[in-house]
């Protein structure tokens, strides 16, 4: 039928504006999209679109998948728990430390199963290149989870040639973490771009999820997780990533992003957000980080720096892409939580 598209009636689906992008104080172009704020015990306290609307989580789940792995018997280091966490840019950092994984589980590149790709940042790639480097697994942007998740296999004895399939132990384990700390069922599985399986939740759901995190008991698999995201922040992305700058700034931020223009974040006392943009644009997603961290009052140079996000011309600023009037409003509004 017309109008539809996965089972959504795309013609009924009118999300709100949350980011507007301007030239010369015209709007160009906008993002819509779906976002909340959940307070410390949960409560929504900021709701825009369809936020219980399950949506593919993509790379946002990373730090619970990684919290499953460490329940398996992951025993990794703080630095490749980062990393088991990550959407990295595929830089020397993050190349080194995602063979040392393997070289912990007695495993090298061979063993990846996600796609040959080239490194993501500018830099990194110029450089691979020059090396004389072709398109690798060592580089795509989730090698790290796909080292640790061999490592897991390794730990726990399970076969580690068919660790991608949705019927595989470790992801079993990992699908039911997800809904665990969700607090709801997975709604749908599909394969990621990686591979691996990816996961349906709402993006209440996702909120709810990192607030579980945050607060985790010291020691337990998620703390692990949480604190080697905090500590290790260029890890987790990369040297150049909005996200790698706000978790690096922030103290107590635990923060992910994803495929599709997903992502996640929350504070140690529980609060938490969660953000999609319908049409899956990348560049809103610091601004979106950005409008949580600025609704909870949290100050810093790389929160104002991601406010918006600098439209060009000719080499010169010309404009921005930035929040929309309504999501200014709820940030920076009477009730904003200080």
């Amino acid at each position: 039928m017309p109008g539809q598209a996965g089972g959504v009636d795309l013609d009924s689906v009118a999300n709100p504006v949350l980011l507007t992008a301007t030239r010369a104080g015209i709007v160009e172009s906008w993002h819509r999209g779906s976002l909340v704020l959940l307070d410390a015990d949960g409560a929504v306290e900021v709701s825009f679109g369809s936020p219980d609307r399950p949506v593919f989580a993509r790379s946002a789940l990373k730090p619970l998948q990684a919290a499953a792995m460490v329940d398996a018997g992951y025993p990794g280091r703080r630095e490749h728990l980062a990393l088991a966490a990550a959407s990295h840019d595929g830089e020397p950092v993050h190349r080194q430390t995602a063979r040392a994984i393997l070289t912990s589980a007695g495993l090298d590149e061979g063993a990846l199963l996600c796609p040959p790709a080239w490194p993501g940042s500018e830099e990194a790639r110029v450089q691979w290149v020059r090396q004389g480097g072709e398109p690798a697994r060592i580089c795509h942007n989730c090698s790290g989870k796909h080292a640790a998740m061999l490592a897991t296999c390794r730990a726990a004895g399970w076969e580690t040639s068919t660790y991608r399939l949705p019927t595989h132990p470790l992801q079993v384990l990992i699908r039911d973490a997800v809904g665990r700390y969700a607090g709801q069922p997975v709604a749908a599985t599909a394969i990621d771009g990686c591979g691996a399986p990816a996961h349906a939740i709402s993006l209440t759901g996702l909120a709810r999820s990192f607030a579980a995190l945050s607060r985790a008991a010291d020691g337990s698999s998620a703390a692990l997780v949480s604190s080697a995201v905090r500590d290790h922040p260029v890890h987790v992305g990369g040297t150049d990533r909005p996200i790698t700058h706000l978790l690096a700034d922030v103290p107590g931020l635990l923060a992910k992003d994803g495929a599709e223009a997903v992502i996640a974040a929350s504070l140690p006392d529980g609060r938490s957000f969660a953000a999609k943009l319908d049409d899956g644009a990348a560049r809103g997603l610091g601004p979106l980080l950005a409008a949580a961290l600025s609704y909870w009052r949290c100050r810093g140079q790389s929160v104002e720096r991601w406010r918006t996000v600098p439209v060009t011309g000719g080499g010169e600023r010309v404009g921005a892409l930035g929040w929309s009037a309504d999501l200014r409003a709820a940030v920076e509004g009477p009730d904003s939580h200080r």
